[in-house]
């Protein structure tokens, strides 16, 4: 089943279920892949890749706010950040932890050689292909900068 059609059906639920946390999560996706799939000018469907970043890009706008609203005392604004990057982790892949994605970007170093910071961005584009939605960018670049140092 489709991301698209995926939401649509959660959509429904959430609805009967009157969950709206869930139902404001799930209309910001729908939104957001409503705006990204027009804004190519193409009809495609969205490939499975770009619905990722997508997703992605909205968790990490979610966090953002919510640890902003946190440092500045309004636990009533975070608290529903927080709930809607439940609702949209849903639809991400499993993530790896730190260690696997440690391994992942060790064996990259190792089979390309790379050493010091200046090779970092092939690094960086060799383990953002391979680790692709599975991984946050930040823990990616954290990671690497700690290994290639």
């Amino acid at each position: 089943m489709s991301l698209q059609a995926n939401i649509m059906d959660e959509i429904k639920t959430a609805m009967r279920a009157k969950d709206t946390v869930a139902l404001e999560a799930l209309r910001a996706i729908k939104s957001e892949m409503l705006l990204v799939s027009t804004a190519s000018g193409s009809k495609e469907e969205l490939t499975e890749e770009d619905e990722i970043k997508m997703l992605q890009r909205l968790v990490k706008t979610r966090k953002e706010s919510a640890r902003i609203f946190t440092e500045q005392n309004r636990p009533d604004l975070a608290e529903p950040e927080l709930a809607q990057i439940a609702v949209i982790e849903k639809f991400l892949p499993a993530q790896l932890s730190e260690e696997e994605v440690e391994a992942v970007i060790a064996k990259i170093i190792a089979e390309t050689g790379a050493s010091g910071i200046a090779s970092m961005g092939k690094v960086m584009g060799l383990a953002a292909a391979q680790l692709g939605g599975t991984a946050e960018g930040k823990t990616i670049s954290t990671i690497v900068k700690k290994l290639l140092v």
